[in-house]
């Protein structure tokens, strides 16, 4: 069953975010944009590439009204124990939130059981709570902030023009469509 329209189940989990441990429940997703990154360990290979490449976009997200979450099911600990040991995961400034208890991973249908470790997935959240974009990528290939940022940027367009939808490569300020009758077998 997708999880797309779906509001966030409860949860608490720890967080390493700017050089302290904080808590975190669904909570932290109501009233702004949010973006839940799953990866399935610290201290890999393709994780950091990810993660320093959501940090370089992590201003322009921050401007849209985003916050970030990366999760693994790694502890709030081993997130700040790789943050003060590697070069590219201490330039991270979002959330990283530790689910050793695999709460969140199973949550959001992302547990890789026999690893005890999450898929590479994406989660987009609007202010309600609700998931209104997923992607899941095998654990060898790694995905591209850029992509995540229009993807946000169409998800806000769409809940502020009801009505309309963006089609395929749409890009801030191109053309969207109104489906009606009159564009049926005309696209």
């Amino acid at each position: 069953m997708s999880l797309i329209g779906t509001e966030v189940k409860p949860f608490k989990a720890q967080a390493y975010h700017n050089g302290e441990f904080v808590e975190i429940t669904e909570e932290n997703f109501k009233g702004k944009w949010s973006v839940v990154f799953f990866y399935p360990a610290d201290f890999t290979f393709v994780c950091p590439t990810e993660l320093e490449d959501l940090q370089d976009h992590y201003e322009t997200l921050k401007s849209l009204g985003v916050e970030v979450y990366s999760v693994s099911t790694d502890s709030h600990f081993t997130h700040k124990a790789w943050h003060d040991s590697s070069k590219t995961i201490n330039k991270i400034t979002y959330y990283m939130v530790g689910d050793p208890t695999l709460t969140l991973t199973r949550n959001f249908d992302v547990l890789i059981e026999e690893d005890g470790m999450a898929d590479r997935a994406t989660f987009i959240i609007d202010p309600d709570g609700v998931i209104q974009a997923i992607e899941i990528n095998a654990g060898s290939i790694g995905r591209d902030a850029s992509v995540l940022v229009n993807k946000i940027k169409a998800a806000q367009y769409i809940r502020n023009n009801p009505g309309e939808v963006c089609p395929a490569k749409w890009k801030e300020g191109a053309e969207t469509l109104t489906p009606s009758l009159d564009l049926v077998g005309k696209i």
